[in-house]
């Protein structure tokens, strides 16, 4: 069958975020106040996103020229102001970073809804019913004591939905933290490169009695939903493991990275290099352990140059837009994501695991030996 598209995998997103919650049934002033004690309680740990309506002063300001854009930098904080509608591809983008966004439901959807009881707008609520699309909790407002019939008919598993009261900051926040989805872990072994320097498949290199790449893939396997090998397009691996094959061509690793979220766009993908003979289980685990998903990306120092080493690093599903960005603007270099976005930077306890072996020389002074 004719495709006049090919289909690639889509991110599980919805309007805003991978993680978007509106909140419906009260006036927006109520709202407001509820997001921003959600963001005091819990903006210590997650990136909160906002959507939300100013109604203005209410004057026309229509004649007045604007530029298409603004800017401004308000030293603690930035704003930008523009003209014209986005469309939801344009709020994807904005709010990408952000690990959760929290939508005034009175004004804009959202994939999933939490529904507040207030008689105040008990026939607004009536009549945005069609919104209601994937409620997962409740909210009793003052003098509430149970949601509404209408509400029981129009949500079959209704009885099912967690209640709450609306004045229980603390347990909506606990709630709500609890309800944020953590990218599972996948593995990805980069084997697909030339080995030029070397001479030789780095990947075939036996170290622990069975090629270096399948000896690193097995590494990561308790700690990884699923590992992939990453190879070269039509490039032959003999492999008990998945592989990835390039589909972001002639961009060594960078292409790979790319390849893998474009596999899965919705995993964090633990990332390392075929050629780390010295990379330990312990060293994996201190990476995993101080991963920190509000980041684009969790990596470690290099002891080489003290920049950031983007091939031993957890990169999360966030990553992938930064790293379309980049080469947008005609970067390939992985490294350079990483030093130019938000990242959690880690020291190696053991700064040899991070140790390369590009060359014959690097080989041999490994292996003890004076390389001639």
């Amino acid at each position: 069958m004719h495709e006049k598209h090919p289909t690639i995998s889509r991110p599980d997103i919805g309007h805003f975020n991978r993680n978007e919650f509106a909140f419906l049934g009260a006036p927006c002033g109520l709202i407001q106040t509820l997001q921003q004690n959600l963001i005091a309680s819990l903006g210590s740990q997650l990136r909160i996103g906002i959507v939300d309506a100013d109604h203005g002063d209410g004057e026309d300001h229509s004649a007045q020229a604007k530029p298409d854009r603004v800017y401004t930098d308000k030293i603690t904080s930035h704003r930008l102001d523009f003209h014209g509608d986005w469309s939801v591809h344009q709020y994807r983008m904005w709010f990408n970073d952000q690990d959760v966004v929290l939508v005034n439901g009175n004004h804009f959807q959202s994939a999933r809804q939490i529904v507040i009881i207030d008689s105040r707008k008990r026939e607004s609520l009536e009549r945005k019913l069609d919104r209601l699309t994937d409620v997962c909790l409740f909210l009793l407002g003052d003098g509430q004591e149970d949601i509404w019939p209408f509400l029981r008919e129009h949500i079959p598993h209704a009885d099912q939905i967690p209640v709450l009261r609306l004045s229980d900051t603390h347990s909506v926040a606990e709630w709500l933290g609890s309800h944020i989805q953590k990218p599972p872990l996948k593995g990805l072994v980069l084997a697909g490169g030339k080995s030029t320097r070397m001479g030789r498949d780095k990947g075939e290199l036996n170290f622990y009695g069975k090629p270096q790449r399948e000896y690193m893939a097995d590494l990561l396997e308790p700690h990884c939903r699923e590992v992939f090998l990453s190879v070269r397009s039509g490039q032959q691996v003999p492999s008990s493991h998945q592989l990835i094959e390039d589909s972001f061509i002639g961009l060594g690793p960078f292409g790979a990275l790319l390849s893998a979220f474009r596999n899965d766009p919705d995993a964090a993908w633990l990332v390392v290099a075929c050629d780390l003979p010295l990379l330990n289980a312990d060293t994996l685990r201190q990476l995993i352990n101080g991963r920190n998903p509000s980041k684009v990306a969790t990596s470690f120092r290099s002891p080489v140059n003290g920049f950031p080493e983007p091939l031993v690093a957890i990169w999360e599903p966030k990553a992938y837009l930064h790293a379309l960005a980049f080469m947008a603007q005609g970067y390939s270099c992985p490294r350079k994501v990483l030093i130019n976005t938000d990242i959690c930077l880690l020291e190696a306890a053991d700064a040899s695991a991070l140790t390369n072996v590009n060359t014959p020389e690097d080989l041999a002074a490994l292996q003890g030996k004076d390389g001639k």
